[in-house]
């Protein structure tokens, strides 16, 4: 795989994640900042439908210390310039990192009850933490792609980089990191595809069988069966998008309801473009498999 398209690659990636969060603490900040609507947006987040349990309000908020306005503006706030560092280029590797880690909080601190026949008499979260939050489970892995990647192609800290004379990158070996890549998107798809239609869980506007086909070509497919369902993939987000649009919304509003598929779309992209090696793909296991009885064969003679 030669350095340009790994490059081209990171470009992608870091924009569709940049846009993630640009979108994110710009939707947010609006809102925590309008003294007409920041109680209400403090409310959404900390109430029983929102995305801090009690646990985590009672670590977070307990001392007094920090107060859930604060901290959920902070937060925004970091969010929409770590948005703009990634869509640039900007320490890339250290967001790539830190938010590779940080997007599984999100489903850890989710407040859900799963316990057959009981109910807790309020409104919350009645599905799997990690089924409803699939989706940022699938940019935490493309955060840790971007991370071996850098910063690629039209950014700041190649051009720092450059700049101080530093050595060429190492080609990454796209083969782990397309294997890394291709079971990000195929876990999103394979929840919704068994799973869409309970609480909160994503089904894209598309029929269950026709995500979990992509789920499966994601995580099992290489060559050109991989690369169609990732061209499928990004037409499924370009139809996602059409279908949540409204005119009754402000802009930023529409683009907040679609943007984790804004990176979705680009790591499909990217998959596209570059495959996603065959590495643990069905030929390769049932190769392996052959291998092995060969090998144990030969030996038992």
């Amino acid at each position: 795989m030669e350095q340009k398209q790994l490059d081209n690659a990171a470009l992608w990636l870091r924009v569709g994640l940049g846009l993630v969060f640009i979108i994110g603490g710009s939707s947010k900040l609006s809102l925590l900042l309008d003294p007409s609507a920041e109680a209400a947006m403090v409310a959404n987040y900390m109430g029983t439908t929102g995305y801090i349990n009690e646990l985590f309000q009672d670590y977070l908020f307990s001392a007094g210390f920090l107060s859930p306005w604060a901290f959920l503006t902070t937060l925004s706030a970091f969010e929409l310039f770590s948005g703009v560092a990634l869509a640039a280029g900007f320490l890339v590797r250290p967001l790539a990192l830190f938010y590779g880690f940080l997007l599984w909080t999100f489903v850890v601190s989710l407040p859900v009850d799963t316990v057959p026949g009981a109910s807790v008499g309020v409104s919350t979260y009645t599905s799997p933490a990690i089924f409803v939050q699939i989706r940022d489970i699938s940019l935490s892995g493309m955060m840790f792609v971007l991370f071996n990647l850098g910063a690629g192609a039209l950014s700041v800290d190649e051009r720092l980089r450059s700049k101080r004379g530093l050595v060429s990158k190492k080609p990454q070996d796209w083969q782990t990191l397309g294997l890394l890549l291709r079971f990000s998107l195929g876990m999103t798809f394979i929840v919704a595809g068994f799973f869409a239609g309970y609480a909160k869980i994503p089904s894209f506007a598309t029929h269950q069988l026709v995500l979990l086909v992509l789920g499966l070509i994601f995580i099992f497919a290489h060559g050109k069966t991989l690369k169609m369902g990732a061209v499928a993939c990004v037409l499924v987000m370009i139809w996602f998008m059409l279908q949540k649009f409204s005119i009754d919304k402000s802009l930023i509003k529409n683009l907040n309801g679609v943007k984790r598929e804004f990176a979705l779309a680009a790591a499909a992209i990217v998959l596209a473009k570059l495959g996603g090696g065959n590495r643990f793909s069905l030929q390769d296991m049932l190769l392996r498999v052959r291998s092995y009885y060969l090998f144990n064969r030969a030996v038992s003679k």
